[in-house]
């Protein structure tokens, strides 16, 4: 194979990947972060506020001097009226981090165009809004364990590199969402927002994985990737139904009934997330792979100005 072919196909095999964070994306993130300023970041600046003396931003009460304290946050209009002397303390804001966990596991791979890319894009948008509204992001890639992680970045102008890690993941391997929230929290010192972007197929239940980030204190949003291909088979007869991800099959024979019942199985495992998360005010979205992302996007941050 000469040199040239040699490019071309790879300039192929790269098209792709260089397709999912095109100039169309791009101008879609500006959009989505001028919308987003006020639902978004608005909300979560106000949960970042903590009371400390100093040179804050607003005024939040006094506190007794003590010897050592720094006199220039004396209250003088206070002493001079009282002969008290109290220190002013302010609310100040802290950085904030918000972590985006992407689920790599091999049943994010599923269809045309895969739930994996979506996540991907999806991961993209939420990334470039926090690095363009607030302070700290880190992208991290999880399945059963934490695979890969992007340390806490700033700035609008680093979403490129946000761009060179999520193209540089990939899908394969089994879920544990339990097990990867605990690597996660235990590498993460610092608390914050953690937005997980998963399929939600986890043997051992979604719901330990959501509640090791919760025990951990850090506040997880869910954002469901939803493909509605899944929610029905699509063959009748004999058929073989194989695992993606751990590769076991079971030869069955599909009935109009049986699907029916999958469908109410389905839709019943879909209203125990929604419920699940509602009840322990974690805020969710379901993210169909056949939507706009951008729409998904807009439709968090509404959904985050509701929750208080």
């Amino acid at each position: 194979m000469g040199l040239t072919d040699f490019f071309k196909r790879t300039a192929q095999a790269l098209a792709p990947e260089q397709e999912l964070f095109d100039e169309e994306f791009q101008r879609k993130l500006d959009y989505l972060a001028v919308i987003s300023r006020r639902l978004f970041a608005g909300r979560l600046r106000a949960e970042r506020r903590t009371k400390k003396t100093g040179s804050g931003i607003e005024f939040a009460d006094h506190r007794e001097y003590s010897a050592g304290d720094d006199l220039r946050y004396l209250d003088w209009k206070v002493f001079g009226r009282s002969e008290r002397m109290l220190l002013k303390l302010f609310e100040e804001e802290e950085d904030l981090s918000i972590y985006v966990l992407l689920d790599c596991s091999e049943s994010m791979a599923f269809g045309t165009p895969s739930k994996f890319d979506h996540g991907r894009k999806l991961a993209a948008a939420l990334a470039y809004v926090g690095l363009a509204n607030l302070d700290r992001v880190a992208l991290v890639a999880i399945s059963t364990k934490v695979d890969k992680t992007l340390p806490t970045t700033r700035g609008k102008g680093r979403i490129f590199k946000i761009f060179d890690f999520l193209r540089s993941v990939r899908t394969g391997g089994t879920t544990a969402l339990a097990d990867a929230a605990r690597m996660f929290t235990a590498q993460q010192k610092r608390r914050g927002i953690a937005i997980v972007i998963t399929d939600l197929y986890d043997p051992e239940g979604f719901e330990r994985g959501i509640n090791a980030i919760r025990y951990r204190k850090f506040e997880p949003i869910v954002v469901h990737l939803i493909d509605p291909r899944e929610a029905d088979p699509g063959a009748r007869g004999d058929v073989t139904l194989v695992d993606v991800e751990t590769g076991e099959s079971r030869e069955i024979t599909l009935t109009d009934g049986m699907v029916r019942a999958y469908r109410e199985a389905h839709l019943s495992w879909r209203k125990e997330i929604d419920d699940f998360c509602t009840s322990r005010r974690v805020p969710y979205v379901a993210a169909d792979v056949t939507e706009p992302f951008e729409d998904q996007v807009l439709r968090l941050f509404r959904r985050l100005a509701v929750v208080e």
